[in-house]
């Protein structure tokens, strides 16, 4: 899938869980190397993402830190997994350029979870490796000294969105609902997020995969009225028009083309 929705965290260390979650619905996996994996076991994690791609699988390497003693050994096995991803955790960009330079021609994910992140954040996003921009709320809320819940995060939101679309990214992945109970949160998360650009989310349940692809797809209600945005141009043939006693301009018909394009995304 060009456009996942989806993202779904599987600790390295368990390899008994891949398929598991490959097979969840999620429209990509993340193995992590980097916190769900104690040090102990970073070694034994690092051999199953190797044998796990040579073996056909597909997904995305969650690395340890630039800054970390596993850095370098995640970095070479992550060399020879073929069509793997790698999401680069407290993304900069001199951690970005280190990963990009080892690992040529690998697509890489900034995980955008430091102060530093957010304030360099158009230079991440203008790295070459980089496809797509995520949000590390949790951590972000840690070393900003912001809270990570409810509505205090959404200016870095914005930043991120932003600079995804200058960048001409992929629109960016929002973080993690540490709740996979309440589905009322959960939608009320991945609203919040879908409204500031975000067309994805990182997952730490398969009990949200459902609810997360569901939500990022066009509601009934915006498909309706793309259609009627389209149909009624289209009959015009360039003439000005208004629909509902409001004009319709060129933005508005490409938000409607945007959201047509997006309904089996």
């Amino acid at each position: 899938m060009n456009h996942p929705h989806s993202y779904l965290f599987v600790p390295g260390h368990r390899a008994d869980r891949f398929e598991k979650a490959a097979a969840s619905g999620a429209h990509r996996i993340i193995i992590d190397l980097e916190d769900a994996v104690a040090p102990a076991e970073k070694d034994d994690a690092r051999r199953n993402v190797v044998s796990w791609f040579q073996q056909g699988g597909s997904g995305v390497v969650r690395i340890n830190g630039a800054d970390t003693f596993w850095f370098d050994a995640d970095l070479a096995a992550v060399a020879s997994c073929s069509h793997a991803e790698v999401m680069v955790p407290k993304a900069t960009v001199a951690s970005l350029q280190r990963v990009a330079r080892f690992l040529i021609d690998t697509p890489l994910l900034a995980l955008v979870e430091s102060v530093e992140g957010l304030v360099d954040i158009h230079a991440v996003a203008a790295v070459d490796a980089v496809t797509r921009l995520a949000f590390g709320n949790l951590d972000f809320g840690a070393d900003s000294r912001i809270s990570e819940g409810g509505s205090f995060l959404d200016p870095a939101r914005f930043q991120i969105a932003l600079a995804s679309r200058h960048a001409n990214l992929l629109p960016p992945i929002d973080g993690v609902t540490v709740s996979f109970d309440d589905e009322a949160k959960l939608l009320e998360d991945v609203e919040r997020a879908k409204g500031f650009g975000f067309s994805a989310k990182l997952c730490i349940h398969p009990r949200q995969i459902g609810v997360v692809n569901a939500g990022f797809l066009p509601s009934e209600t915006d498909i309706a009225w793309a259609s009627t945005i389209l149909a009624a141009v289209q009959s015009t043939q360039g003439e000005a028009i208004q629909i509902d006693g409001k004009m319709v301009d060129k933005p508005i018909v490409e938000r409607a083309r945007a959201i047509l394009s997006g309904r089996s995304a």
